[in-house]
């Protein structure tokens, strides 16, 4: 059950005002927020900040996913929950009848959480561009498509920062469902341009094998970590795959691993890489099983195949290195990306979206519908 209580906020906090105190106890999430009160108005600034001002930080969606979704509700979108895992849900909203153009993002952010602030030109704070920021100025759209007549869906999912299990389960429900969307729109910082393409991700565990030894008699042993830093050396002269659209294949070199103590030689250690790939995975794994050559281990894990997107007359267009849910969303119809914002500032301390390009960007996500409901 979602229980509410009107308080009044702290005078000095800007944009927040009288708000409603949300105590949640429900297999969604528990715990108790404070949210502006009541539910703002079609401003993707005010939204945003309210969709802000709860910690979402990935596995931990399901309080703010429980009450936008009510919200939704009770302006007269017709909602469904989708189960993720136990205690998160997707929601979708539609108005009209299908078929749709279904504009999609997620609410779930990486950590830490940083509340919501703005100045004169800026929204400042964790999700601000990244993407709560983008779910406002899609309602917005939304909310404007729906009072022309227009059929419109919104998606919002969890767990994009992580594991995609958001997408995939919003993905399953809508093939067992037979959703009619006709296009996906999905929202990420592409400093609001048209992504023609993303590229794919993959990330692999390199593990080595020693042999412990006191360090004063390195010969009596074998070093994991001497072994792993020589094959890291080596990662830069490796040919790896080209794309003429999406560029070049990149592989970070992201933790490193190894050792018990500086007296002692190295019995094991691993480093966890990221490769973004133009192409399919397995043409990059097989160059680095070859580069490996047995001297040490190799496992992958996450894969996110590379994409071309859909593009629009009269939109600027950019190729963006970062992956997305939408490799994971295939049931939902053409994809597009679009988005407010600057992935340069995604993920840092001072994540920020210009509140002109939040305006602006409800408005081009109406067009993009427009255009793709008139094909």
């Amino acid at each position: 059950m979602l229980r509410r209580s009107r308080s009044r906020a702290n005078p000095g906090a800007r944009g927040l005002g009288l708000c409603t105190r949300y105590v949640c106890r429900t297999r969604y999430g528990c715990g108790s927020y404070i949210l502006p009160m009541p539910f703002p108005a079609n401003d993707p600034v005010e939204i945003a900040t309210w969709l802000m001002s709860t910690d979402s930080t990935s596995g931990r969606e399901g309080a703010l996913m429980a009450m936008f979704a009510n919200e939704l509700e009770e302006r007269g979108w017709r909602i469904t929950r989708i189960p993720v895992t136990d205690g998160r849900i997707d929601v979708l909203a539609t108005s009209g009848e299908g078929p749709y153009v279904t504009l999609s993002t997620h609410l779930d952010t990486v950590p830490p959480y940083r509340p919501p602030s703005r100045d004169e030109t800026r929204l400042m704070g964790r999700g601000s561009c990244d993407a709560k920021g983008i779910a406002a100025a899609m309602l917005c759209a939304a909310e404007r498509l729906r009072a022309r007549g227009r059929p419109v869906a919104m998606l919002f999912v969890v767990g994009e920062e992580t594991t995609h299990d958001g997408a995939h389960a919003a993905n399953a429900w809508a093939r067992a469902n037979a959703f009619p969307s006709l296009a996906l729109v999905g929202g990420e910082p592409t400093e609001s341009m048209l992504a023609v393409g993303t590229k794919g991700a993959m990330r692999v565990i390199l593990r080595t094998v020693g042999q412990a030894a006191h360090s004063a008699y390195p010969h009596l042993g074998r070093s994991a970590t001497r072994a792993l830093v020589h094959l890291l050396a080596e990662l830069d002269s490796l040919e790896l795959p080209r794309d003429e659209l999406l560029g070049e294949t990149t592989v970070n070199i992201g933790s490193l691993a190894g050792g018990v103590a500086d007296n002692v030689v190295a019995p094991s250690a691993e480093a966890r890489l990221m490769a973004r790939i133009v192409g399919p995975a397995d043409d990059v794994w097989m160059l680095l099983e070859r580069w490996v050559a047995g001297r040490a281990n190799l496992e992958r894990s996450i894969e996110i195949p590379a994409m071309r997107l859909g593009v629009l007359e009269g939109l600027p267009t950019t190729v963006v290195a970062f992956a997305t849910d939408i490799p994971a969303l295939p049931a939902w119809g053409q994809p597009f990306l679009f988005g407010p914002g600057s992935i340069h500032v995604a993920h840092h301390d001072d994540e920020h979206v210009a509140i002109a390009e939040l305006h602006a960007a409800a408005e081009t996500y109406e067009r993009i519908v427009d255009s793709l409901l008139s094909r």
